[in-house]
């Protein structure tokens, strides 16, 4: 019997959003300045509800806080605020800049940390940093717009705000007694060299689901003691909670209207009440001690180095002694949080090394959120609602989508949507520690209240037709293998749904992005931001069409997803031959288009610089390659698959429909690597490109004055840096190399695929390597860096490779870390209450390493916790 340790007992427990899981830290950090909360005419989402407007101002769809916890639907939420007695508001929300005020679009402007978490949430650890001076917010505002996007953006760290350690640890704690009890401990510790005063203000609030929808009527929270308020909802019942000292304020959670519109307020104390009266006095906090919003006032004075801690406890009971065993609760929880984490990171880790995937886990656990958005109410109002007056209906054509749940967020502040893609390399990094997420993320995105009826899979809100690279089916694949090996047994039902849905999304690719019926397909953008020469979404004038090179390999490796998953299903249900041979057919069908050389067509691989490229078809009828050596011509290097013998002796049916297929169209068998031969271990490869075409594509991209860096592997070519690629048609059209930052505005803000180096694709090219590798074992060796003369096998360049990007996160012989910059080194290397947190940036610098986008996105970046464990297995 395999032993479970207590987080792994609790995961198991069926239906978790009604035990451990119901409570979470699904608040997000910024639910203003999003889609779902633009009631604008013109569709400007960002300033609708902006930074100034969020604490006055009551959400629609959903609520954000500061290191925040909610119940699964969100109709109680519970987070700190904080206030250092010298800013003009209260701290209850992370600020930072739109996409039009960053220098590189929305940027949060905040020193914050997910440090632990386990799978359920039975305890989680998150560090906000609170300066004592008073908040740089216009200094912010006014130095990042004076900035260009050649300039880096002007950080926290760059103002004064923490000279001289004149700041605040604020550590937010919770530990679950059971399902329904739930702790609070918050810990401010003064860094500082001299006495410093701050008010801490545990909140709990219902979100404001009463005014859109007639069935529910109002909740109330009310004053039962000094020391305890009840909650009642006819949504979740009563709640208990508790707190020691501290003066309980209430208001309610409704919009002030007279400041945002100047027009009567609906309710008497609004929902900024609490920041009016604890930052200004005014009389804006109900004396009768009610409301459906309510704060704890603490008002602490800190010596230098002093701590002090804040408890507060919200329990579906009656609890008579609160505070008897909360330590205790703690302790115990932390304790089996670390016997978690002990039993996924193997002691013969490095240290280093288990710190960064326990963090890069963790990120990614605080980084769930619930996520509400009815595209039919936003657009024409909810029963007894009034229309919303809208010249912009955007994602009209999406009006089945209706999403309630909690979801994995690609950022919760700058990015606090999900993104279809980006939610599938999550789920990569999910299973290792919460397999029961990945395959219900996997399966959620799929049903009937996401997925279009004709078959697409929702991008994100801005706009859902956006098309992502269909990546869902490698992530179901990988998650099914990886549960399936610790289980020891398949888990066949999961991969059957995902597999009837992703037919239907197979084949909305073939009808919608194969116009021409050749087995060549476009995109547009395919998330590829700014990697073209010009906008595929929009492409100039006299373009009849692109054949994409990326679209078309992601197509292939779909193809073989479906042709693995059809196997594995066949095994058990003889009726799925059929499809085995299907997807066979179809795979070998896109390889022969992709190289296929015809009167007017020109194949997608270039003979002369032995890369792959898109090509274009003119309204004349010629076609041209477009010379842009990018990871566009690297992903055919994903279409690979290794199959047994074994399995295909099971499939006698496919095993003659196989053959007859190859007897027939030798041409088409021809152009892919040996799929009627296996190797010494009885394995069959299948792979777009025969063995002398990943020979040449190798020597392009381990090249280190092309795609290979000390860090990884760069999305476009150092070649380009001294050759940029210009294309002169209607206009004039160029790309060049930048390592970092993007200087083209193409698809606005912080949008950069030139250069830098993205740890998902990195991913999927190592995955890929170690494929090849499985069939071409230990004697196929290449250059390392290439012109190095250094042999390696295909094992250990995916090493080298994962070493490279591990390295990103590791502290250097000067105990610096490469992905910070030198100004940021000085602080994370000097202060020991910095040195061991971790940023998880969305991309890095192609030169340097440095960390660029998004500061906090564990997102696809936890995919450094994948790489550390794969190494440790593979060396």
């Amino acid at each position: 019997m395999i032993h479970k340790n207590a987080e792994e007992e609790r995961l198991a427990t069926e239906d978790n959003y009604k035990n451990w899981k119901r409570w979470g830290p699904y608040l997000a950090e910024r639910q203003w300045g999003t889609v779902r909360e633009d009631y604008s005419e013109n569709g400007y989402a960002w300033s609708f509800v902006n930074h100034d407007k969020a604490r006055s101002n009551a959400y629609r769809w959903g609520e954000e806080g500061i290191g925040g916890f909610c119940d699964s639907r969100e109709i109680l939420c519970l987070a700190p605020a904080f206030w250092n007695g010298k800013d003009p508001i209260l701290k209850e929300r992370l600020f930072g800049l739109t996409n039009d005020e960053g220098n590189h679009g929305e940027d949060v402007k905040e020193l914050y940390f997910h440090q632990v978490s386990t799978p359920t949430h039975s305890y989680a650890k998150y560090l906000y940093k609170y300066p004592q001076k008073k908040f740089p917010y216009a200094e912010l505002l006014k130095k990042n717009g004076e900035r260009s996007r050649e300039e880096a953006e002007f950080e926290l760290l760059d103002t004064k705000a923490f000279t001289k350690n004149t700041y605040f640890d604020c550590f937010i704690e919770y530990a679950k007694e059971d399902v329904g009890d739930i702790l609070m401990k918050v810990t401010v510790i003064n860094r500082g060299a001299k006495t410093a005063k701050i008010h801490v203000l545990p909140h709990l609030w219902f979100r404001n689901f009463w005014k859109h929808n007639d069935r529910f009527e109002r909740p109330q929270m009310k004053s039962i003691s000094d020391a305890s308020v009840q909650s009642r909802s006819t949504r979740n019942g009563r709640y208990y909670f508790y707190h020691e000292d501290g003066e309980q304020l209430f208001c309610e959670n409704e919009t002030n209207n007279k400041r945002i519109y100047n027009v009567p307020n609906e309710v008497d104390y609004v929902k900024d009440g609490i920041n009016d009266h604890v930052v200004n006095g005014l009389d804006t906090v109900n004396p009768a001690k009610k409301g459906s919003k309510l704060a704890v006032w603490h008002k602490l004075s800190l010596k230098a180095g002093e701590e002090k801690v804040i408890r507060v406890r919200l329990s579906k009971k009656k609890l008579a002694n609160p505070w008897g065993k909360f330590d205790t609760i703690f302790e115990n929880r932390i304790k089996e949080c670390e016997e978690f984490y002990g039993d996924i990171l193997k002691k013969d880790l490095p240290a280093d090394q288990q710190e960064i995937a326990r963090k890069a886990f963790s990120g990614l656990l605080w980084t769930k959120q619930f996520y509400y958005y009815d595209v039919y109410k936003w657009l024409f109002g909810g029963p007894g609602e009034a229309k919303p007056h809208r010249n912009d209906s955007r994602n009209a054509k999406w009006q089945h989508l209706t999403n309630r749940h909690i979801i994995s967020m690609p950022d919760k502040w700058e990015y606090p949507w999900y993104a279809a893609w980006d939610l599938a390399f999550h789920m990569a990094s999910f299973v290792e520690i919460d397999p029961y997420f990945a395959k219900e993320q996997l399966l959620l995105v799929l049903k009937e209240g996401y997925m279009h009826p004709n078959g697409q899979i929702p991008a994100y809100e801005w706009n859902f037709s956006d098309v992502n690279p269909p990546v869902h089916s490698w992530a179901v694949w990988n998650v099914y293998e990886k549960d399936k090996k610790r289980k020891g047994k398949g888990d066949t039902k999961f991969l059957e749904k995902a597999y009837q849905k992703l037919l239907v999304n197979f084949t909305w690719w073939v009808n919608q992005k194969d116009t021409s019926g050749t087995n060549l397909f476009d995109g547009g953008f395919l998330g590829l931001d700014n990697i073209g020469v010009f906008d595929r979404n929009h492409m100039p004038q006299g373009i009849k069409r692109m054949q994409q090179a990326d679209a078309t390999s992601w197509m292939a490796m779909f193809t073989l997803n479906m042709f693995r998953m059809t196997i594995e299903l066949a095994k058990a249900n003889p009726i799925y031959e059929d499809s085995v041979a299907k997807f066979f057919k179809h795979f070998l069908n896109i390889a022969w288009a992709m190289h296929h050389i015809g009167q007017k067509e020109i194949s997608l691989w270039d003979d002369e610089d032995n890369f792959y490229y898109d090509v274009v078809e003119m309204h004349n009828g010629s076609t041209d390659r477009l010379k842009v050596r990018s990871l566009v011509g690297i992903i055919p290097l994903f279409a690979v698959e290794i199959i047994h013998k074994d399995l295909f002796e099971e499939l006698k049916h496919f095993k003659v429909r196989a053959a007859e297929i190859v007897r027939t169209r030798p041409d088409l068998a021809s152009l892919v690597s040996n799929i009627e031969e296996f190797n010494v271990d009885g394995n069959y490869l299948f792979s777009i490109m025969r063995g002398f075409r990943l020979e040449k594509l190798l020597y392009r991209l381990l090249d280190e004055k092309e795609f290979l860096s000390d860090y990884g592997i760069r999305s476009l070519s150092k070649y380009h840096e001294e050759h940029p690629y210009v294309f002169k048609h209607n206009g004039h059209h160029q790309i060049q190399y930048e390592s970092g930052e993007s200087r083209s505005n193409m698809f606005g803000g912080n949008s950069n695929w030139r250069g830098p180096i993205w740890m998902p694709l990195n991913y999927m090219i190592i995955q890929s390597l170690r494929k090849y590798y499985s069939f071409y074992g230990k004697e196929y060796v290449y250059e390392f860096p290439t012109g190095s003369g250094i042999k390696l096998n295909l094992n250990e360049i995916a090493n080298e490779l994962s070493k490279r990007l591990i390295k990103l996160f590791q502290a250097n012989g000067d105990g610096k870390f490469q992905y910070h910059s030198e100004d940021v080194n000085k602080v994370f290397t000097k202060d020991e209450h910095f040195k061991n947190e971790h940023f998880f940036y969305e991309f890095f610098d192609g030169d340097s390493g440095k960390g660029l986008g998004a500061a906090h996105q564990t997102g696809w970046t936890a995919l450094v916790a994948n790489l550390i464990m794969e190494l440790e297995q593979h060396s």
